[in-house]
């Protein structure tokens, strides 16, 4: 037997926790033998009609001399009744049976475990699965209570390691995600997300049944407080214990509720529609994240790649790429758009916005720091700007997932501030280097501390006296410009740039659509702070880097012909149209045109034979992310193409150039990496199995591939793809890509 495994499982009450582990315990096979421990006869056979236990048993004291190591014991009755418990089972147990438990309050049930043992012993794990139903009893007991609910563990110093794997173990089996936490922790979080809303549920049905000037007002309730207080039809007594147990924190978490409370009367009382708007957009914010945390599946305060659902790609040969389709809005735009409305006086109405995961970052990041925005709704964005200084200290950190860009533009508006602030991101982010902003930042006066290497976390101390310098970038980064004269904004004087070579000048057109003044010297961009935002109307365009999936579709598929509508053409950021055509492919431009300062148009594709080429140096900054696809037209491409001075690709969201290189040799092209780019020799591409490392580029660039391979492509980790092109692989289906989806 292993040292996870478990023997005997014995539950102690068989309620709605306790009966649904039994349950699931025997359904899956989690152990060799559940046995059930009630009160009551009639509840012993009731459980063994049910299939709920293996054996029930009504006196403790029968397990004396029973259970040894591999043993585990579940205690599941009401919070207050666990000291009586665990009386008994240190009079019965040997140190080799591990003992957990499923109570909502750790730091009552650690205080009875030290009073009964004198200390932690290391057989107790103290767990709280967070599950439930308004239902209870053994007749509540469902095998499938667990899957994909979290239960916490909260180990203390004392706790022995083959006992806590044993436990982390079982509730994995039964279908529970595991994570531990520090008790005192766990009861303030609690008593704010489990037991406040239970007793608001409690407190309002109470409140309205005892309403005398309206006897009939449950006659006329509607689903929506039929949902809000579905929770009060749960045990009171256990309620009671629970709210008695972690009283301190339940008290603490009252008092900041009717705080607000009293906040919102007082909106109301003003009519202040802007801030009722605010507190409405947060909640309604906060809550769809919630839901998508359930899910598996979205941005959230707290999710990394790892937490994501595993998704794969699998792309069969032979596909067409005909049609006519629109690409989602311009994702650095969005993010702009985000940033100078939050700065602005005044109300900014966004039309087109990229409802990726990247762009949703920086919109609910400017909504912790006290933004109030409505939307997104079908591309739709209206924030209601608070002016450079407007700005309000978050609460905690600001998590900006997988976005890069946010981070670091954010880094140079945050170094303005009068409060401190935090940046963080997913476990991909956290090895991406910030020592590029951090220490021009810090040459204008900003106190930035970074994590080991100039990695994040980022903390941004606040109240610094920022002084405008010159910058001559080692490097052309749009990234680093734009942070630098977001920085600008807030610095005493002049601060300028020198770019080595173009890059993409959204935030410079943005600045002055929004009436602030950017001079360009040549290579060198400018800001003088002082000046003041205003409000205006943005309409993003098609974002020309999703668009160049598609113009390497149709340029590498004999037959095609694909039309791309309202693409952004900025001269920032056409190179992947410059570097097509000089090999070869066919892509008109029509229908040009101006949007709120951007050039855009209509883009048209069709097949051509391309030829591999020496990509000139100045043409990699302006077409920097689209790299991974224009690979994939290199492979297609007859004879050799050169890429240098790509050194930048190495410290994306993975080293695209070696990822890049180890697909396409996997699919049987040549490719010899360098330090600063990658020499391809076309060929034919074959089928076969390639890894993305979690970067949405890499996989869609792969996908694009299979349009040419001899076989079936299967792309790993392809999760991230929301974080830049929320509906590609709908679109990638319409022009004709046998595409197939799998997640796990």
């Amino acid at each position: 037997m292993s040292e996870q495994a478990v023997r005997n499982l014995v539950v102690v009450g068989l309620g709605l926790i306790g009966g649904s582990l039994a349950a699931a315990a025997r359904e899956r096979q989690a152990c060799a033998h559940v046995i059930g421990v009630v009160r009551r006869e009639e509840t012993a056979q009731r459980a063994i009609e049910l299939g709920v236990v293996d054996e029930a048993l009504t006196d403790l004291d029968a397990l004396k001399g029973r259970l040894g190591k591999g043993d585990v014991v579940f205690v599941s009755v009401p919070t207050l009744s666990v000291r009586g418990i665990l009386e008994q089972l240190k009079r019965i147990l040997p140190e080799s049976v591990t003992i957990t438990d499923g109570a909502s309050v750790k730091g009552s049930v650690q205080r009875d475990v030290c009073a009964v043992y004198g200390a932690m012993p290391s057989q107790v794990v103290l767990g709280h699965p967070i599950a439930g139903s308004e239902k209870s009893g053994v007749e509540a007991a469902n095998p499938e209570l667990y899957i994909h609910h979290r239960v916490i563990l909260t180990p203390d110093a004392a706790t022995g390691d083959a006992h806590l794997q044993r436990v982390s173990a079982l509730w994995q089996q039964v279908g529970a995600d595991v994570l531990t936490m520090d008790v005192a922790l766990h009861d303030e979080v609690l008593a704010a997300t489990s037991h406040l809303p239970h007793a608001i549920a409690f407190s309002l049905v109470d409140t309205l049944a005892h309403d005398s000037q309206n006897e009939n007002i449950f006659r006329y309730a509607a689903g929506g407080f039929r949902d809000f207080t579905r929770i009060a039809s749960s045990d009171a007594i256990m309620w009671r214990d629970i709210m008695l147990a972690n009283k301190p924190a339940v008290l603490n978490a009252i008092d900041l509720f009717l705080d607000n409370l009293q906040r919102l009367r007082g909106v109301i009382e003003r009519e202040d529609a802007t801030e009722l708007t605010g507190v409405f957009t947060r909640a309604k914010a906060a809550r769809d994240r919630f839901t998508l945390m359930l899910s598996h599946r979205a941005y959230s305060s707290s999710m990394s790649n790892s937490e994501s659902q595993n998704v794969t790609y699998v792309v069969s040969p032979g596909g067409k790429a005909q049609g006519e389709l629109r690409v989602p809005g311009d994702k650095s735009i969005s993010h702009r758009s985000i940033m100078l409305g939050s700065l602005a006086e005044g109300v900014t109405e966004i039309e087109g916005f990229l409802e990726g995961e990247d762009a949703l970052a920086t919109l609910q990041t400017f909504r912790d720091l006290g933004v109030v925005i409505e939307g997104p709704d079908d591309g739709k964005v209206t924030v209601h700007g608070v002016g450079l200084h407007g700005l309000q200290a978050p609460a905690g950190a600001l998590y900006v997932g997988n976005s890069g860009t946010s981070m670091r533009l954010l880094s140079g508006i945050l170094a303005g501030q009068q409060f401190d602030s935090e940046l963080t991101g997913d476990e991909s982010l956290t090895k991406r280097p910030m020592n590029r902003v951090a220490k021009p930042l810090a040459e204008m006066g900003a106190k930035i501390d970074t994590a080991a290497e100039g990695r994040p976390p980022l903390h941004i101390h606040g109240g610094q006296s920022l002084q405008g310098i010159h910058y001559d970038m080692p490097v052309a980064s749009a990234q680093v410009k734009s942070c630098l004269l977001l920085a600008g904004l807030y610095a005493e004087g002049k601060t300028s740039v020198f770019e080595p070579a173009p890059t993409r000048d959204h935030t410079e057109r943005m600045l002055k659509g929004f009436g602030y003044e950017v001079q360009r010297d040549g290579d060198v961009i400018s800001v003088q702070s002082g000046g003041t935002l205003k409000a205006c109307h943005i309409d993003v365009p098609a974002d020309i880097s999703s668009a160049a999936f598609f113009l390497v579709a149709g340029s590498i598929t004999p037959g095609a012909d694909i039309t791309l509508t309202h693409v952004g053409i900025n001269p920032t950021r056409t190179g992947v149209i410059h570097i097509l055509r000089m090999m070869g492919a066919s892509i008109d431009v029509l229908n040009e045109r101006e949007v709120g300062g951007e050039p855009v148009a209509d883009l048209r594709v069709r097949y051509a034979p391309l030829k591999g080429i020496e990509v000139p140096e100045e043409q990699v900054p302006l077409a920097i992310d689209e790299f991974p696809v224009l690979l994939v037209a290199a492979a297609c491409a007859e004879g050799r193409t050169v890429v240098t001075g790509a050194e930048e690709l190495r410290v994306k969201e993975t080293d695209r150039i070696q990822a890049m290189a180890d697909g396409l040799t996997t699919l049987g092209i040549e490719c010899q990496t360098t330090d600063d780019g990658i020499i391809v020799q076309g060929g034919q591409l074959q089928g076969g199995e390639v890894e993305s490392y979690g970067d949405h580029r890499i996989a869609m660039s792969f996908t694009i591939a299979s349009l040419r391979a001899q076989d079936s492509i299967v792309v790993r980790n392809c999760a991230n793809v929301a974080t830049s092109f929320p509906n590609f692989t709908s679109l990638a289906k319409g022009i004709g890509i046998p595409l197939e989806v799998l997640s796990d």
